[in-house]
């Protein structure tokens, strides 16, 4: 029989279309919807959506489609309003309507269809109605009862984020989609507004004629800002009246009226299962994505285009709420971090409004990450060639092409190859034919600046017999071997060498034979910050160093600089990330030292600094010195992105030329927030808020991302692992794929004859020369 009772908990877009579809797909299935609220009680006033989920509902319901048609309000401009200074960006392509005129369509639906409506009813909770119906479906938003009530199978975790918002409408329609900037005396404060109904036809959310149409304003700002504008003790109209007078010169001086608007702090809702037996989680309820990338209502209308399919395709239930759950759980998760990225990007905005307008306006479109150089620059040419221009970029350079002086040393490009541990040496450190061909294939691919892997500083700092090192007379002279073939036949590539000593993470077998796993045999004794196994009942307890064994180990970093220095390095980079020795020291969760070396982040980063102070003053002055930290452990009482600063800080202040952000790998248990460039915004805080160079790595894979990050100002070097082991020439064929031939990429002579993309076989068919009638 499949699916032919369903309930439906909730009657916002997702679960009115969801009915909708549902019994457009087999008019005799049952289909009963309840709403609480009155048909025309709604929260907010325009509705964004996207040409991709507008042509999804035009091939599963034209009528439908038609009807959104009709009303839709269109525009292609983004205007970016800065310091008074008005910024458009063009291409862009947005399509809204007023919310309660979408409640209206999709209710005129539901009853042309016959489902039933019943408003001002609360549903019976969702077991009650699994006992009667085949398929209960739950759209009752973001304060789901149906979740909360099954939140030990949903597994739902609730995220509530730093800013405060309200959702007003002005009646009149911007030109533009607009975002605006206000610096108050209390703070920054943005306002987001999009028109949604236009002046020929409009009409106000509550009925009323609105001849000049009708735009939704957001306007939102820090809860601490939010607080010292008193706006916490205002009520709705004074709320309304406060932000109308901010964006007076937006508003032309009109009004701004309300709905039952109230100050919100966002909520991001995720949920490890969508269903559970015949309930199933949709929109809201299941997930929400902050509104400044307009995905909310998006997201829940494809929700319910997908379940439809997913029903239509699969006859058994469970196969088709987990066939629902499997397409769609990828989309939200992606679109989830975009989203965050894009609030969090809003949440620090103070730390952005002193860049140039032109930059502050690029790094606000490419925020979330899914807008990026090269897109952007096919949107509207004019506008990136004008940021480009203000930001010093030649003419006909991408700006990963650009050169960045970092201490007395000037690298002719932004592309770093990230340390990468080989485990490829010698039993006792050496480095050997492996690594010249290695970091040589790479010096020659055209990157900035090759780094080494961790070289560690001592046979017992090492991570596993594979590791190389700097501390006998002949890895000097191995490592001396690689610098000269860079500088020889790489010519204008630097190359640094990064220095560590592995602490609790040491004594464990190659990466392939097991990663973190200790020798089956000959293992050597660990040290650490304090006595705390990586993998309790796993790893090896270490031994809590003494202050005489800091300074012995002290002194082993100062012997390998000085060995790295006359082996020919361009810089060194002192590793205090990823939870080896130095990190160990960082963390509070693997300092629990009581003496002057534990306790507060002060005392934590006390040896690290000794280290770097002493290393520093035996390389040479001409060559610069980064550091390496993990901006955030992952773990609950670990290293926050707010210690990180001062991390960031207190190493600046003692001489580094740059900080290199990476993040984790301190304690087994963490939780990373994987995703595209996700530890650039760590890179970015330190970078705008402390005015250090940083170097971003992590999941940063294309040229365009590059591109993107450097002229956006959220990094000065991108550091790419992966994808210098993929391709060894990564940025010379970015170059070539860019049409790129400056000094930036120079190919090495016997290469290029290489330079330009391979020709491939012809795919298109000669075009008809005629047509006759």
């Amino acid at each position: 029989m499949g699916v032919r009772k369903v309930a439906v908990i909730g009657g916002g877009p997702g679960g009115l279309y969801a009915a909708a579809l549902l019994k457009r797909l087999d008019p005799r299935r049952d289909i009963t919807v309840w709403e609480r609220n009155a048909p025309d009680d709604t929260f907010g006033f325009g509705v964004v959506l996207s040409d991709e989920t507008l042509g999804g509902i035009e091939h599963a319901d034209p009528q439908v489609y038609r009807a959104l048609q009709r009303e839709f309000v269109r525009w292609d401009d983004i205007d970016i309003v800065h310091r008074g200074r008005t910024l458009t960006s063009g291409g862009h392509g947005f399509a809204a309507l007023g919310r309660r005129t979408l409640l209206r369509i999709l209710h005129e639906r539901c009853r042309s269809l016959g489902v039933r409506l019943n408003f001002r009813t609360q549903a019976p909770p969702a077991a009650e109605l699994a006992a009667t119906h085949d398929l209960v479906i739950a759209a009752d938003g973001v304060h789901s009862l149906t979740r909360a009530a099954h939140a030990d199978v949903f597994g739902p975790r609730v995220t509530t984020h730093r800013c405060r918002y309200i959702w007003l409408a002005a009646d009149f329609a911007f030109d533009a989609f607009r975002f605006e900037i206000a610096e108050t005396g209390h703070g920054v404060v943005q306002l987001h507004g999009y028109p949604y109904a236009r002046a020929e036809s409009g009409s106000r959310a509550d009925g009323a004629a609105a001849p000049d149409g009708a735009s939704t304003v957001i306007v939102e700002m820090r809860e601490d800002v939010w607080r010292r504008a008193g706006l916490d003790r205002c009520d709705e109209r004074e709320s309304a009246d406060w932000c109308a007078k901010v964006f007076a010169d937006a508003l032309g001086g009109r009004p701004l009226r309300s709905d039952n608007s109230a100050w919100i702090a966002f909520r991001t809702v995720v949920n490890e299962r969508w269903s559970h037996g015949r309930t199933v989680l949709l929109g809201d309820a299941a997930h929400t994505a902050h509104f400044s990338i307009g995905s909310g209502t998006k997201l829940a209308v494809e929700d319910a285009l997908a379940l439809a399919a997913c029903l239509e395709e699969h006859p058994a239930l469970p196969d088709a709420l987990a066939a629902y759950e499997a397409e769609r759980q990828p989309v939200v998760a992606s679109t989830q971090r975009a989203a965050r990225a894009s609030l969090e990007w809003f949440e620090d905005l103070a730390e952005y409004v002193g860049q140039p307008s032109r930059r502050f306006a690029f790094n606000l479109l490419t925020r979330s990450r899914r807008v990026t150089h090269d897109n952007l620059r096919l949107r509207d040419a004019d506008f990136v060639a004008a940021v480009e221009e203000e930001a010093g970029v030649p003419a006909g350079t991408p700006p990963m092409f650009t050169p960045f002086r970092l201490g007395g040393l000037t690298l002719r490009n932004r592309v770093v190859v990230s340390p990468m541990d080989m485990y490829s040496a010698d039993g006792d450190g050496t480095p050997g034919d492996f690594h010249l061909v290695h970091l040589g294939a790479r010096a020659l691919g055209g990157a900035g600046l090759v780094l080494t892997e961790m070289v560690c500083v001592s046979p017992e700092g090492r991570i596993t017999p594979g590791c190389t090192g700097l501390y006998k007379p002949e890895h000097e002279t191995a490592w001396r071997r690689v610098t000269d073939f860079v500088h020889a036949q790489a010519p204008g590539t630097a190359v640094g060498v990064q220095l560590g000593h592995s602490g609790r993470k040491g004594s464990t077998r190659l990466m392939w034979e097991g990663i973190d796993q200790p020798l089956p045999d000959g293992n050597w004794p660990l040290v650490a910050a304090s006595a705390l196994p990586y993998r309790p009942g796993v790893n090896q307890i270490p031994h809590a160093l003494t202050e005489p064994e800091l300074t012995d180990i002290r002194d082993e970093f100062v012997r390998s600089a000085q060995s790295a220095a006359r082996a020919g390095f361009d810089l060194l980079e002192l590793h205090c990330a990823h939870g080896y020795l130095l990190s160990g020291f960082l963390s509070p969760l693997t300092n629990r030292r009581t003496d002057a070396y534990g306790g507060d982040l002060t005392a934590r980063l006390r040896f690290p600094l000794e280290v770097f102070d002493a290393v520093r003053a035996v390389w040479p002055a001409d060559r610069p010195m980064t550091v390496r930290i993990s901006a955030t452990d992952w773990a609950e009482g670990g290293t926050t992105a707010e210690d990180a600063v001062e991390i960031a800080r207190a190493f600046a202040a003692h001489g580094a030329a740059a900080i290199d952000v990476s993040t984790g790998q301190v304690v087994p248990d963490e939780r990373p927030d994987y995703g595209r460039s996700y530890q650039t915004p760590f890179a970015d805080r330190i970078r705008n808020r402390l005015g250090v160079p940083v170097i971003t790595v992590g999941a940063v894979s294309s040229w365009d991302d590059v591109n993107s990050l450097i002229l956006a100002g959220r990094a000065d070097l991108c550091a790419l692992a992966r994808p210098h082991l993929y391709d060894p020439h990564w940025t010379l064929h970015a170059a070539a794929e860019q049409n790129y031939t400056g000094p930036g990429a120079p190919w090495p002579l016997p290469y290029r004859a290489g330079s330009r993309t391979p020709p491939t076989g012809r795919t298109d068919a000669p075009k008809p020369r005629l047509t006759l009638g």
